[in-house]
């Protein structure tokens, strides 16, 4: 009676119909899983607990749902074991992709990962992509028929391009050029503020072979072929180019006329030679947009020629600097040229020294750093073994002033090289903060007493442009995560907050735009009405009072909000067209720098074949990720 009761509380479980009841042991009751293959495995479990048997069945059958005993009369002992359910069976049709997924992402692959278009007819890659399964079979493309795909979808990443710029009032643009295995390319990147969203993008639209000498007059057609060809030649703010004498003479020679106060005037007659006139007679029409140089260019010579220049000129560190850097010089090439040199390096330190490059000069500062950290001892142990002269106290203490003081550029460098989150407004706030912090530490220096002095003096010099440049106050106080925060001196805050009234008075809609007040019908006989009428319709002025209300009233609770997010921009509008038109353009360069080190990926020596054509279409749709949208 027992045993019936224990086979009755089993029966009772809800999982019970998975497993076969073979015997009452003791206080168990032994089980056969009917799960398991061929129904072998036997289990035993406590006659009050089925837990074991329910983490057989979460642990060895995971991937078959279970499902729970229906509440019918428990049958008695006479009847039939009902019968076990049906295993799922696998469907490998549900996991199916189309054809043109597949296409997608063979595409993705080959562009995203910088492959060689022959990997298509690759037997490997072929066997990989036929385990895909596909209705009907996947279709392997040959080379020929990829490369007609990338085509097709180049011309359409082309045209989402231009669609995106119709919808859009102000992008900019970087522009400079690259020469790799005896070519040279023009890159040219843009910028702008989603109106929508407010969010940073981004895209190349070009990586152009150009041919002969790189002359002002090549750049500036190429530039303006370029921006006419998507069609954004008067919404380009500006372009960013670094300090180039060509580049700089391109823009300055095409920029639009401006009309001046003194047009009226009597003009003096100027003879032109003939000749000029036909030599530039095909230049007509080639108008290029506002020229911005790339501030990480210029404080990348900041840090390299004034400072230089300072050290070199300076009595008090001219011979220092040039002993210091003379014998980090020495470790760095033997730690870099030995690899006995560099096992010695890794057994002391456990860093490894950077050896730096000719062309950036925050590569210095980096291996010099990585020299300051090390401990004095185990400095001039390294030395000792190398054979080399260490490096003394005071030199190592000029090294940790230098380190110190050059910190907040490199800070400054980084910031300004940024992409995604750095705009124009970025600049003036990353200089002014810059030159705080480096007269800051002017008061615990010993060696190198007056280099922030000429430091700040330098940016001072460099700078002066932008520093008093309206566009780039306005831009920087037009983003919410600087505002005035930037500005120290109270009364340039207040010219400051000057200034964004009156730029957004310009943004408001003129006395030809705004409805006529108190409009006299054509049909009024012009003797009609009483003398007084007729002297308010005569002395009739335009009340400005209240708009300059409105104007002064989003200013001020702009001004006032503690938020720092972009969003903030949705509630003021005309704010936000400020910011749209004069944030869209990057401080520096480096995004068109960032386009010719992916190039150098794509135009690999092995692939150095690759026509011009192929490669710019590769490159930009691997820049602009064309395959991941």
């Amino acid at each position: 009676m027992a045993a019936a009761e224990h086979k009755s509380s089993f029966s009772a479980w809800r999982y019970a119909h998975y497993f076969t009841f073979l015997e009452n042991k003791e206080k168990n009751v032994v089980v056969k899983c009917k799960l398991c293959l061929g129904g072998s495995k036997i289990l035993s479990t406590a006659q009050n607990s089925n837990s074991n048997l329910l983490k057989h069945l979460q642990k060895q059958h995971a991937g078959t749902k279970l499902v729970a005993k229906t509440t019918d009369p428990e049958p008695s002992d006479g009847d039939a074991t009902p019968p076990p359910p049906k295993q799922q069976r696998l469907d490998f049709n549900r996991g199916t992709a189309s054809q043109v997924k597949v296409d997608k992402a063979i595409a993705r692959y080959v562009v995203e990962h910088v492959q060689a278009i022959s990997t298509v007819e690759s037997p490997a890659f072929r066997e990989l992509v036929g385990m895909i399964p596909c209705p009907g079979g996947t279709r392997h493309m040959g080379r020929k028929t990829f490369s007609n795909y990338l085509e097709k979808e180049y011309s359409k990443m082309e045209s989402e391009l231009k669609k995106t710029f119709e919808g859009l009032e102000y992008i900019s643009t970087t522009a400079d050029i690259w020469s790799v295995h005896n070519r040279s390319f023009l890159g040219i990147t843009s910028h702008w503020i989603n109106p929508t969203t407010l969010q940073r993008q981004k895209a190349a639209l070009a990586c152009k072979r150009i041919k002969g000498r790189h002359t002002y007059d090549l750049i500036a057609s190429e530039i303006d072929h370029i921006h006419s060809l998507y069609g954004v030649s008067t919404k380009v703010t500006s372009t960013v180019t670094d300090n180039g004498s060509n580049f700089v003479k391109a823009f300055a020679m095409y920029q639009p006329e401006s009309l001046s106060d003194d047009d009226d005037e009597e003009e003096e007659v100027i003879f032109t030679d003939v000749a000029d006139v036909l030599n530039t007679a095909a230049e007509e029409g080639i108008v290029l947009p506002p020229h911005q140089r790339c501030a990480s260019h210029t404080l990348n010579l900041i840090s390299c020629a004034d400072v230089l220049k300072w050290l070199l000129s300076n009595p008090g560190t001219k011979g220092i600097y040039r002993s210091s850097t003379a014998k980090c010089t020495a470790l760095w090439n033997k730690a870099s040229r030995s690899t006995v040199a560099s096992e010695i390096v890794s057994d002391v330190f456990t860093k490894k020294l950077l050896v730096p490059c000719t062309t950036r000069w925050n590569s210095f500062y980096d291996a010099v750093a990585r020299i300051v950290e090390m401990p004095m001892i185990d400095l001039s142990a390294i030395s000792e073994r190398l054979q080399l002269k260490s490096i003394s106290d005071r030199e190592l203490h000029f090294l940790k002033e230098y380190c110190a003081i050059m910190k907040p550029l490199t800070v400054a460098l980084d910031i300004l090289q940024g992409e995604d989150n750095c705009y124009f407004g970025t600049l003036l706030p990353t200089l002014e903060t810059l030159m705080s912090k480096t007269l800051d530490m002017k008061d615990s220096l010993t060696v190198a007493t007056g280099l922030p002095e000429a430091i700040v003096q330098a940016i001072k010099k460099r700078f002066a442009s932008v520093l008093e440049s309206n566009d780039a106050m306005l831009a920087a106080v037009t983003l919410p995560k600087f505002k005035l925060r930037w500005v120290r001196d109270q009364r340039k805050k207040e010219m400051v907050k000057g200034i964004l009234a009156a730029e957004c008075h310009k943004f408001l809609p003129g006395p030809e735009q705004q409805p006529a007040r108190n409009p006299v019908s054509p049909t009024t006989p012009p003797d009609s009405g009483s003398s007084k009428d007729k002297e308010q319709d005569f002395f009739c002025f335009e009340d400005d009072d209240e708009t300059f209300s409105t104007v002064e009233t989003e200013v001020m609770a702009y001004l006032k909000t503690a938020e720092t997010g972009m969003e903030i921009l949705k509630e003021f509008p005309t704010i936000k067209a400020i910011c749209l038109k004069l944030n869209a353009a990057t401080p520096s360069s480096a995004p068109v720098e960032r386009l010719f080190s992916l190039g150098s990926l794509v135009l690999s020596p092995k692939r150095n074949r690759l026509s011009d054509k192929r490669f710019e279409k590769l490159l930009l749709m691997r820049y602009n990720h064309w395959f991941e949208s």
